[in-house]
């Protein structure tokens, strides 16, 4: 990436020589354009939220600026690209979406994310933070800005306005009003909702969504199919829900086993956030949360089950690269014998990689749109 300062070196987490994808777009060179041509004072408290693969952080590191990222992948990312380019790590403070953000604010740099709702969750949280001279921008590819994106600005933080298209990004500009302290209202994130009554073991219980997690307002209806296929009465296996987004999958599992030691992962803080407190809500047990990459860390032959539903988009890429690595990660970690349950679009073909990886593929259940798969380790 070339910045007018200099240029970057930059890939994504973890680092594939075959993925083609890269680690910046045009939305973040044209955020560091425009704050090299308007001459910006990149002084005090300079905050940069969604930063995707560490290209901004890294860009700016000289001027210690604060990270914060809902993605494990991103973090690490990050490290790997300060590193890539001869910054140390100890020159960009990484936090969650989850951490206390800064008490004081003076450049907000925003990475518009996917999820609005999780936009809107964040910049509730910084607003006590930011004041009158405040220099907020935004970026984003034209395609990811939206109307109901600058009303957020407006709302929660004060006049908004945007940019001309460059090479298909705009920038978004924000003047902080701060007798807008009582009239933005409360966040209305963590937000709660009770199930319906045909989930099974799960019917009118309570889900709880932090923001930025899939189907935050309503249980998705790929997860409510694969609720009518769980595996139960294994006893005091070690099940993995994989992705675990809300939890709502693993909590199932604990309901219907409760001998069984249920391991929750996702690599977005938000999600195990919520899946810690739908659990929390409804079950007890032997139970882990965990953000990281995957399977990653699992040692070899240490699960009896993994249950997956995988996504198949990176930001705004349709991609199955995702989807490839867990497949790989949980036949790694499954013990012989041990199963691999998927669930997933029809369309999308999963049974091929489950027979090239495990030498088998078992259709447990479908309808019109979704399969649910079974491999087994041998």
């Amino acid at each position: 990436m070339t910045a007018p300062w200099a240029e970057y070196e930059l890939a994504r987490f973890p680092e594939d020589p075959r993925d083609r994808l890269r680690a910046w777009d045009a939305a973040d060179a044209y955020l560091l354009r425009h704050l090299a041509e308007s001459g910006t004072h990149l002084k005090g408290s300079v905050v940069i939220l969604g930063d995707r693969w560490g290209a901004l952080a890294t860009a700016l590191a000289a001027h210690r600026p604060t990270q914060i990222s809902d993605s494990f992948l991103a973090r690490q990312a990050t490290r790997a690209n300060l590193a890539r380019n001869e910054a140390g790590e100890d020159a960009v403070r990484l936090l969650t979406t989850q951490d206390t953000p800064p008490d004081r604010v003076d450049v907000l740099l925003v990475r518009v994310p996917k999820s609005l709702a999780l936009l809107e969750d964040q910049l509730h949280r910084l607003a006590p933070g930011v004041h009158e001279g405040t220099v907020v921008v935004g970026t984003g590819m034209v395609k990811e800005i939206h109307t109901s994106t600058l009303k957020l600005f407006e709302r929660i933080l004060g006049p908004t306005r945007t940019s001309l298209a460059q090479q298909k990004a705009r920038l978004i500009f924000c003047a902080p009003d701060p007798a807008l302290h009582e009239a933005r209202g409360a966040n209305p994130w963590p937000y709660s909702y009770q199930l319906p009554n045909d989930t099974g073991l799960l019917s009118g219980r309570t889900v709880i969504n932090h923001a930025g997690v899939f189907c935050a307002d309503r249980l998705d209806i790929g997860t409510r199919f694969f609720l009518r296929h769980l595996p139960h009465g294994r006893g005091a296996g070690r099940v993995v829900d994989l992705g675990c987004g809300n939890g709502v999958v693993g909590t199932a599992v604990a309901l219907g086993d409760p001998e069984a030691e249920v391991v929750f992962v996702d690599e977005s803080y938000q999600a195990v956030a919520s899946a810690e407190e739908t659990y929390a809500a409804n079950a007890g047990g032997k139970v882990e949360f965990l953000v990281g990459d995957g399977m990653e860390g699992f040692p070899p032959g240490s699960v009896d089950v993994v249950l997956n539903n995988p996504p198949f988009h990176s930001h705004q890429a349709t991609t199955d690269a995702t989807s490839w690595r867990m497949f790989k990660g949980a036949r790694r970690a499954l013990r012989p014998g041990g199963e691999l349950w998927v669930v997933g679009n029809r369309h999308l073909g999963y049974h091929v990689k489950l027979r090239r990886l495990f030498g088998n593929s078992e259709l447990v259940g479908s309808d019109a749109k979704f399969v649910v798969l079974k491999a087994v380790k041998s």
